[in-house]
């Protein structure tokens, strides 16, 4: 909706007028502050502070450093391999055993999570159903928080893994303003990025993700997809060999993603999951979200 424009003060009562456009000003800007301040300190929508979600008409191209200063942190090591993921949301039952091992294995604070489960109910009474979508890292190929970090602290590791070095990293957030997924937090302690970073300590060891090793539904399958007989390539081979749909969630944001998902439940809960300027929260899980309804949800 167009803005009417403000009527011109006359002469006679311009002193009055400024007198309270200034003291409207002033009060506009100690509201604004008292409403960040606030927001901050309550952790709504889990937004680290100074990283605001973006306006209708900023983009996360308007975040992103200059590419000489990112090119180089976007390239793979040369290494032969290709880390990627493949869910099968169909065998998944929400039993958050990959949350629990990944807080375990990462040291990961109360209240914030690397990875998260989102459910919806589907459905309705007698037949109904709760769908499940494990969710973490998408570990792009071309990373927005990559193009976006101001100090240089996010950059790619063995199998392309987009990973945070702490000795740079200064906490400033932008890197979660751009992620398309909500897959970064601010650690409220050490005012740094945390993420997934496919467990890149055990899989440099031999081992899988701790999710991945965790899942007793066999739903989340790790990999190098260089490697036909990794476990995430034979199961996207069989997946696609019984004409199984895949699918990458917002395609349209062309950070070509490293995660492919299969069955109904990612167009069922897409909308679900945070996106720009947003982090995994505890609210999530909030007991009054139990009885939500399909129609609840808004595209």
């Amino acid at each position: 909706m167009k803005r009417s424009q403000p009527t011109k003060p006359s002469a006679a009562n311009s002193e009055d007028s400024v007198s309270t456009n200034a003291e409207s000003t002033d009060r506009r800007k100690f509201l604004g502050a008292a409403a960040t301040t606030a927001a901050v300190g309550l952790g709504l929508a889990n937004q680290p502070a100074g990283a605001a979600a973006q306006t209708a008409t900023e983009t996360s191209s308007d975040l992103f450093q200059p590419q000489e200063y990112w090119k180089d942190r976007m390239a793979a090591p040369d290494d032969g391999k290709k880390y990627g993921w493949f869910i099968d949301t169909r065998r998944c039952f929400g039993c958050h055993g990959c949350e629990v091992a990944c807080k375990a294995e990462n040291d990961v604070p109360l209240g914030n999570f690397i990875r998260q489960t989102f459910f919806k109910d589907v459905g309705e009474y007698p037949k109904v159903a709760r769908m499940f979508l494990p969710m973490a890292c998408q570990h792009c190929e071309d990373a927005p928080c990559i193009k976006a970090c101001p100090c240089g602290a996010l950059g790619k590791s063995s199998g392309g893994s987009v990973t945070v070095d702490y000795e740079k990293c200064c906490g400033h957030a932008t890197c979660v303003e751009v992620c398309p997924y909500g897959a970064i937090y601010i650690d409220p302690v050490a005012n740094q990025a945390v993420k997934c970073h496919n467990c890149y300590h055990r899989v440099d060891q031999g081992m899988e993700p701790a999710c991945a090793a965790t899942c007793p539904s066999d739903a989340i399958h790790f990999g190098d997809l260089n490697d036909p007989d990794s476990k995430a390539s034979k199961a996207l081979a069989n997946a696609e060999a019984n004409q199984l749909p895949l699918v990458q969630l917002r395609g349209e944001k062309e950070t070509k993603p490293r995660m492919w998902f299969t069955g109904p439940a990612p167009a069922e809960i897409e909308n679900r999951i945070p996106a720009e300027g947003q982090s995994y929260h505890p609210d999530a899980y909030n007991i009054y979200q139990w009885k939500e309804s399909a129609e609840d949800d808004t595209p």
